[in-house]
């Protein structure tokens, strides 16, 4: 009967080393928040709207990034979040014809040639 107790206490000891210990150490449900255009359309029209509220100054967030800015030849989803990246999300993207390609186009080398004032590689707002 000693023999049983010493293995049953032996098995609730070890099982118990197991069991994570709540205390303020552990980490807690970390708050992550998408961005505007998440879960909504994500075309040209929004990208346009969020170049225009972003800030390169600022620090890059998921509500503070460059929508046209690329990263290892990928663009980023809604929240500022490349492909491969925690957390992404493959946005929900607007219609894509010749035509609307080649306005984008037109748009993407009028915003090159006339950058927002502090939008250099490096800048707090900036991925690269």
């Amino acid at each position: 009967m000693t023999l049983t107790k010493i293995i049953a206490v032996a098995l609730v000891a070890s099982a118990s080393a197991f069991v994570p210990a709540h205390n303020a150490r552990m980490p807690t449900k970390l708050n992550f928040e998408y961005g505007e255009y998440d879960e909504k359309l994500f075309d040209n029209n929004a990208k346009k709207d969020l170049y225009n509220k972003w800030d390169p100054n600022s620090p890059r967030s998921t509500r503070n990034f460059n929508p046209f800015e690329t990263y290892k030849g990928n663009s980023c989803d809604a929240s500022g979040i490349y492909p491969g990246e925690p957390r992404y999300k493959d946005p929900i993207r607007g219609d894509v014809s010749f035509a609307i390609m080649m306005a984008e186009k037109a748009e993407a080398e009028e915003r090159a040639a006339n950058p927002k004032a502090g939008d250099v590689p490096g800048c707090p707002g900036c991925k690269n």
